[in-house]
């Protein structure tokens, strides 16, 4: 009001009568007399102290820019050229927004089409309107570094909306993250970090007013269009990609043909060249082939990536290494890098040397597939069929001598417990094993312990435990380092066991000749292979087999053994099929260029299935029936340390091995294997050891019982 009267004065009003007119009346009319000036708004709105309540709470109306719209590209407008709604002075809060449309015609009709225009319609008074992305009185030029809407400003203005957690849960906005995502990614280093104007923005994917949905089909982020969004800056990986089977099955409208944001994701599109994209890379192939995907994680390359470092791929094939990268074909396309004329070159890319025979490797084959399959199917059901007989028939060998000894320990607990304490003491010792075998002894323990820490979690890969292994160790790559080095130290040990052997033979060959004829006896030589100080097995063995399991059924008298027991004779023997069979395949698979020179690649798929369940029945047979036999017996509990000693009690002699003690007190031979007992002098460092890898191994159960229970849950 006071303005009204500044502005026209008491005497203009009083002669024209305005002062019988109530109020309201006045200011319709003053309103319809002239048009408001710039001046007529501003002398409220740079007035602090008006005010009104938003929200409960009472803000300053009196806060216009005016410096600010004086730099803008509508400092020559008048208030009322936007704001045409307002019909009253002294209005309302409630006003009609500013109508941009009376300027920009052609962007409110995209705007309206879009989806935050569709929104607003609908009543989602949260989307964006003009002025959430230009700016309001301080609008600037696109152009200008400091509007809003600057192409390196965009990724944070668009952030004020898809960043919001309270809009994107109430509009149930897909991506919530997608500003942080893009910032992150390569376009957003590109543009943010380096000022490279050419990389995308928002606007170059999204449009710029026309705004719409994925699903709508004239939306450049629509499935069927994306190829020709990305083709504006990436032309010629369009053209290779519409010429590949997914760019053919997109041009036929089939849906299952990928576009560019299924590999590359939508806003964490990250460096192809990196190893975080490799990392990920066979996961996002998996979503359409993820047939291919089970096979391919059979491999070495697809469980080493698997348990490779976040971001940070091993140096193994991924899918896009063989089939190519946007110019995939079918294998039967001349043109594919996986036809007969291009799969050499493909393999010796990663495997200089490869000769043509390596190609017949079959990456991913299914042992479980009979009908393409069929000679890895054999192999996988005779390496299944030999664990499941061999832990069944010692499993069930177990059972009956923990029942049998439990049961005696119930009901003589005195008895038993006085033997016990015999057995693993005494004043009287006896030489078992010799310095030098229980050197290669620690030699067998360590390289194993290293095999089974380096090769069950690429069996278990997909198990927590494995991938925790992996970055305790340091990666694949570390893991492979280390499980090689444990290879050579099992080729050492066993080389050097089969060195004394033949010295052995050696010197004892003038025990097998007749002292008075000088030859060779046929008795002595039976004796010397068959005779109760070889490994050899022989029918005591199966006689001590059958008294045995009488024991443990209560049919019979517990056996007396010899030098060496049935069961350990089987546990001697083991070893060297397992280092033949773990070994020659571990071989194949570490030398793949050389063997396939002579054999077919698929040999390697061989290789891999019985290396593969050959090392679990070894490490399943050594942390279960080889533990119990010299460790979880009641008699042996918590440890036999006769491994680590090499010494063991008269009394246990007496108690397990009487027929050796009498043989060698028969044979006038019990002197030369006595000792002092030095045992105990070092005992505790050689049991901190024994229980070390005792330890170490009933964990490794643990965690490959727990990775075959859950592989079975699911």
């Amino acid at each position: 009001m006071a303005n009204i009267w500044h502005r026209f004065g008491v005497k203009d009003l009083l002669l024209a009568g305005f002062f019988l007119l109530p109020a309201p009346a006045l200011l319709a009319a003053t309103n319809a007399a002239a048009k408001f000036t710039n001046g007529d708004c501003l002398d409220c709105h740079t007035d602090p102290s008006n005010t009104r309540v938003v929200n409960g709470v009472r803000v300053s109306v009196g806060n216009f820019p005016t410096n600010g719209f004086a730099q803008s590209v509508h400092s020559q407008l008048d208030c009322m050229d936007c704001h045409d709604g307002i019909k009253e002075l002294v209005h309302d809060k409630n006003i009609s927004p500013p109508n941009c449309a009376g300027c920009h015609e052609k962007e409110a009709k995209d705007y309206a089409d879009s989806i935050h225009g569709v929104s607003h319609v609908m009543g989602a008074s949260g989307a964006a309107q003009c002025w959430d992305c230009h700016g309001a009185h301080e609008m600037l030029p696109v152009k200008n570094v400091h509007s809003p809407v600057y192409k390196m400003n965009l990724p944070a203005t668009c952030a004020k909306c898809h960043s919001n957690t309270n809009l994107t849960k109430e509009y149930q906005i897909q991506i919530p993250a997608a500003a942080a995502q893009y910032m992150d990614s390569i376009h957003g280093n590109a543009l943010l970090k380096m000022g490279l104007i050419v990389a995308p923005s928002c606007d170059d994917c999204h449009g710029v007013h026309n705004i719409k949905r994925s699903v709508d089909r004239n939306s450049p982020i629509n499935h069927a269009n994306i190829a020709k969004t990305c083709g504006k800056c990436h032309v010629g990986i369009e053209q290779t990609y519409d010429q590949s089977v997914h760019g053919q099955l997109l041009a036929v409208g089939d849906p299952r043909g990928p576009v560019c944001i299924d590999c590359h994701s939508a806003h964490e599109i990250s460096n192809p060249t990196g190893n975080n994209f490799k990392a990920v890379s066979d996961e996002r192939c998996g979503k359409c082939h993820q047939d291919r995907l089970e096979g391919y994680r059979d491999t070495y390359h697809g469980k080493a990536m698997l348990l490779g470092k976040p971001n940070n791929a091993p140096e193994v094939a991924a899918c896009y290494d063989c089939h190519g990268f946007h110019d995939i074909l079918p294998p039967s396309n001349p043109a594919s890098h996986l036809s007969t004329h291009n799969i050499l070159a493909t393999c010796q890319k990663c495997h200089p040397g490869a000769t043509a025979k390596f190609t017949e490797y079959r990456p991913h084959a299914d042992p479980l597939d009979k009908k393409n399959y069929p000679l890895l199917h054999v192999v996988f059901l005779a390496m299944t069929g030999l664990l499941i007989g061999t832990f069944s028939f010692f499993g069930l060998h177990t059972l009956a001598w923990l029942v049998r000894a439990v049961y005696l320990y119930l009901h003589d607990s005195k008895t038993f417990r006085e033997a016990k304490f015999q057995a693993q003491a005494g004043d009287e010792w006896f030489t078992r094993f010799v310095p030098y075998e229980r050197f290669l002894h620690f030699l067998v323990v360590t390289s194993f312990l290293t095999l089974v820490l380096t090769g069950m979690p690429l069996k278990f890969y997909y198990t927590d435990w494995a991938k925790f292994i992996f970055s305790v160790i340091g990666g694949p790559d570390t893991a492979r380092m280390l499980h090689r080095f444990g290879a050579i130290i099992t080729f050492l040990y066993f080389t050097l066991h089969l060195s004394s052997l033949v010295a052995k033979s050696w010197r004892g060959k003038k025990n097998l000749r007749n002292p008075e004829t000088g030859k060779v006896e046929l008795k002595r030589l039976v004796t010397a292979l068959f005779g109760p100080d070889s490994m050899v097995p022989t029918l005591q063995d199966w006689r001590d087999l059958v008294d045995h399991n009488k024991w443990f059924f209560g049919k019979g008298p517990k056996p007396q053994f010899d030098r060496w027991t049935y069961w350990e004779k089987f546990d001697y023997f083991a070893v060297f099929w397992g280092v033949a069979i773990i070994g020659l395949s571990g071989l194949v698979m570490w030398f793949p260029v050389f063997f396939t020179r002579f054999l077919p690649g698929w040999v390697i798929n061989i290789a891999l299935i019985l290396h593969s369940d050959e090392a679990l029945l070894a490490a399943g047979f050594i942390f279960t029936i080889h533990f119990f036999n010299t460790h979880f017996r009641i008699e042996k509990f918590p440890m036999d340390t006769v491994i680590f000693s090499g010494r063991v009690s008269k009394t246990d002699l007496l108690h397990e091995r009487r027929r050796w003690y009498d043989r060698l007190v028969a044979t006038g031979k019990l002197d030369q294997y006595r000792v002092k007992d030095e045992w105990f002098q070092w005992k505790n460092i050689a049991r901190t050891f024994g229980y070390l890898f005792f330890g170490l191994g009933l964990v490794l159960l643990a965690l490959i019982i727990y990775a075959m229970l859950s592989r079975l849950v699911h």
